[in-house]
């Protein structure tokens, strides 16, 4: 019945098959259905003038689909991956924000270890030992906790 359907509608069927991948990825967006939906309506526009031809049959055409699909895929991932900016770069990093800034000690850093309070968050620091209530300055931060030196 497919079969039947897509041999009358001839080239057609590549556009419909575009459009409904394209509709897709309206209604499940993920930039992804949009490169495969994108391949299929190139084949249908390079179907218009080949349908009739011998060398133009259903294996050749789900081939250059494929290929086209992965082609479009792949510029559309590296042109999308190339986007990377954002206007707040350490949204998610927080931990690599705090580094640079300086706080008080409000526990002693005794045998490499103590805390500090920055803004609303206690954090664990190693560095060299210092009295609670000294300036320090965080120089990196890991995810056990941060290293600081005297202010």
């Amino acid at each position: 019945m497919i079969a039947g359907l897509a041999a009358e509608l001839g080239p057609w069927t590549w556009w419909i098959v575009g459009l409904i991948l394209l509709g897709l990825e309206i209604l499940i967006p993920g930039v992804f259905l949009l490169w495969i939906g994108l391949a299929a309506i190139v084949v249908g526009a390079v179907s218009f003038p080949l349908w009739g031809s011998e060398i133009w049959g259903w294996q050749l055409q789900l081939l250059v689909f494929a290929v086209l699909a992965i082609a479009f895929a792949l510029v559309g991932r590296r042109i999308a991956g190339s986007n990377t900016e954002s206007d707040q770069p350490m949204l998610n990093r927080r931990v690599e924000g705090l580094v640079g800034r300086t706080a008080t000690l409000e526990e002693p850093i005794a045998e490499g270890k103590g805390r500090i309070r920055l803004d609303d968050t206690t954090w664990i620091v190693q560095g060299p030992d210092m009295p609670a209530g000294a300036r320090v300055r965080i120089i990196a931060a890991q995810a056990g906790g941060l290293t600081v030196v005297p202010a």
